[in-house]
């Protein structure tokens, strides 16, 4: 009897998983910041003015971001490739991907200066005179959160939906929520801040907004990890019976071959009156 070859599960689910929590550590590269003088307002400033052109660090934090994006990028078309394929769930990896690609090609479209704490480049960027990377960046930010935000609801909703990874069926929603609520005082700030009505502590909101995509993803790379040792995320490999030998001669009839009947006897046997 033939077995299927095919990889043990804690192989295929170690890889995602490893390249995931690798891109969420280095998501949170901000977090220097708390250590290391930045000459930036953690509460007021944007998180994308710390890779600024123009600031000291600025090539630190857009290398993290760029390994963040590629990592978590990564970790999702493996995850595509060698995890089981369902719709919800494919769909939330593919959103994934999507918010590892933004990351990444945000990376290499930094800010020229720090509009929050520079009143000259808040006026210059308001009356168009910033180099176009500041609109690209815009655009490229806005598709990472989009794909961030999809991939948790996407993601969340499949590990209920197909009672799949419970750490993440019972914790994902008030992520998600609480997600959902960081974007929306993000968008507001940066509303503010664009009308002229101060930063709203835009700083602090988007903090807050990128610090729970990356425990999401952590979370996200912990169930992975231990669907694989547990065997749960993955179809089981039964063996594959032979095939049946090729013969030549016919195959003998399965219905048993009817026995003859008696034959009639020659001479009647007499009757009791002919004695």
């Amino acid at each position: 009897m033939s077995v299927t070859r095919t990889r043990p599960p804690a192989a295929r689910h170690r890889a995602p998983a490893a390249l995931l929590l690798l891109g969420a550590l280095a998501y949170t590269a901000w977090v220097l910041e708390l250590v290391v003088a930045t000459g930036l307002d953690p509460v007021q400033a944007y998180v994308s003015e710390l890779a600024a052109a123009d600031q000291p660090l600025g090539g630190l934090f857009r290398a993290t971001d760029l390994i963040a994006g590629l990592l978590v990028l990564a970790g999702a078309v493996t995850a595509l490739l060698t995890l089981e394929r369902r719709p919800w769930a494919t769909a939330g990896w593919v959103a994934l991907a999507l918010f590892g690609a933004a990351t990444a090609v945000d990376s290499r479209l930094p800010l020229s200066c720090a509009p929050t704490s520079d009143p000259a480049c808040a006026a210059r960027e308001t009356a168009g005179l910033v180099p176009a990377t500041h609109t690209a960046h815009a655009l490229s930010s806005s598709c990472a959160m989009i794909g961030a935000l999809a991939a948790l609801v996407l993601l969340t909703f499949a590990a209920r939906r197909y009672d799949r990874w419970p750490a993440l069926g019972r914790l994902g929603p008030p992520l998600v929520l609480a997600e959902l609520a960081a974007t929306i005082w993000t968008l507001a700030s940066v509303a503010a801040f664009t009308a002229g009505q101060g930063t709203w502590a835009l700083g602090a909101g988007q903090r807050l907004q990128v610090l729970l995509v990356a425990l999401y993803v952590v979370l996200l790379a912990c169930c992975v990890a231990r669907s694989g040792r547990t065997g749960t995320a993955g179809p089981a490999v039964r063996p594959v019976p032979p095939a049946p030998p090729a013969s030549s001669s016919p195959p003998a009839s399965s219905s048993p071959e009817p026995s003859p009947s008696p034959e009639p006897s020659p001479c009647p046997k007499p009757r009791e009156g002919d004695r």
